[in-house]
């Protein structure tokens, strides 16, 4: 892919990479777009309808965080293993390449558990496995960012992958939309879809290879370590992760609820929620792409990534302010707006941030898993403190929404600690 691999100093031990070119950004780009769209489709639109068709609206929300949170606690497990295991594995076929694979097919069986699912313990079955494998493919391809692009080169690149998340709400959203009254094409389309992108990544990646007789041994005292770094000796990176917390717990709440946000404090009709969160994604994701784009380059130009960062997880709180006093579909999509302004400034600049504080340069795939659990642990998280807001705020989705606000306002803070970076 426009270089050799040695060139590319792929072997386990390798110094900075070369410049990458446009075809490989642009097939990393389709399979990092691809893997959103795995968890997203579910997340936003099917599992809830799914869970709402078994129990009834009255019953859905506390069936879906009892499904959802439990999800993200197998998420929690998964990705920093996973990406322990990426690191460790001395394959022929590359350290990164076997997992995705592997995290395909079995979250796919996962998403199909869950479309057939004749009662909530078997859609929680179902969400687990697809949680845990999915996150093998997340860990793998994460872990290719630092693996194959120079530091100076990080902050466009995390900016383009910034756009795979609203430009996969979209598309998860128009999936689901396009085959309404299709159960299981509603719920397998995005697998079949998003699976050939992230096969046909994984088939021309130039991936990194570890040697038999490089692969460390395992401990028990190593395989704790999988799920932990130490604060005292890498400081900069659990404030990166205390920031990136909190403003996914911000996310999380208005991921997780925004149909219930949409029946209840709007008052919409079931059938029209699916269109109105598609407009609303629809919205977000064009200014997403934008800012994105321009908030990486000039986080690459600039130098500095933690003055981005504190704007992006303001703005993305006074978006959620906004939700929160809306009392209209119109009042949704302009706050929905402007949380796309914040979101894509904020995905694209932290994931630079990130690479430049992991702790060790040989196990990067473990660290960024560790560091992704502050992107799952929120959905842990809003399922259990969401019933009790809604419960003292009286069942107002805009009490709840306000709440989520401030956390994205506090994990703007969170950054200013760091020192390594500027």
């Amino acid at each position: 892919m426009q270089r050799s691999a040695a060139k590319a100093g792929l072997d386990a031990r390798s110094a900075e990479p070369q410049r990458v070119g446009w075809g490989f950004i642009l097939l990393y780009t389709l399979a990092f777009l691809s893997t959103s769209l795995l968890f997203l489709a579910p997340l936003l639109v099917t599992l809830a309808l799914r869970v709402n068709s078994l129990v009834g609206t009255a019953r859905a929300p506390n069936s879906l965080s009892l499904v959802a949170g439990t999800g993200a606690l197998v998420t929690i497990a998964g990705n920093p293993f996973f990406g322990r295991m990426s690191d460790r594995t001395a394959s022929p076929w590359g350290m990164r390449r076997p997992w995705m694979v592997i995290g395909l097919a079995g979250g796919s069986v996962g998403i199909l558990v869950v479309a057939l699912a004749p009662a909530i313990p078997v859609v929680l079955i179902g969400w687990c496995i697809a949680q845990l494998l999915f996150n093998a493919i997340l860990a793998a391809l994460v872990a290719v960012l630092p693996d194959q692009v120079p530091a100076a080169q990080r902050g466009m690149i995390a900016g383009v992958l910034g756009v795979c998340t609203p430009v996969a709400s979209v598309l998860a959203t128009f999936l689901v939309k396009l085959f309404t009254g299709n159960q299981l094409a509603m719920f397998l389309a995005p697998c079949v879809i998003g699976g050939f992108f992230i096969l046909l990544f994984a088939a021309v990646l130039q991936d990194r290879r570890l040697a038999a007789a490089d692969k460390p041994s395992w401990s028990l005292r190593e395989f704790a370590a999988t799920f932990y770094v130490d604060p005292r000796k890498s400081p900069d990176f659990a404030w990166a992760f205390v920031s990136r917390f909190l403003f996914v717990l911000a996310y999380a709440v208005l991921a997780t609820y925004q149909a219930y946000y949409l029946l209840t404090k709007l008052g919409s009709a079931e059938a029209d929620v699916p269109q109105q969160i598609f407009l609303g994604t629809l919205v977000q994701s064009a200014l997403v792409v934008l800012a994105s784009l321009v908030g990486g380059r000039l986080s690459d130009r600039t130098g500095r990534r933690k003055v981005f960062v504190l704007v992006a997880s303001i703005v993305y709180g006074v978006a959620l302010f906004l939700l929160a006093a809306a009392t209209d579909v119109n009042g949704f999509l302009v706050g929905m707006a402007v949380s796309g302004v914040g979101f894509g400034v904020y995905v694209a600049v932290d994931l630079a941030l990130v690479t430049q504080v992991l702790p060790d340069e040989d196990n990067v795939a473990k660290d960024l898993g560790v560091f992704n659990i502050a992107g799952a642990l929120p959905f842990t998280i809003a399922p259990a403190i969401a019933p009790v807001v809604l419960a003292v705020g009286g069942g107002s989705y805009g009490v709840l929404y306000t709440v989520a606000g401030f956390s994205a306002v506090l994990g703007a803070f969170a950054v200013l600690p760091v020192r390594r970076v500027r």
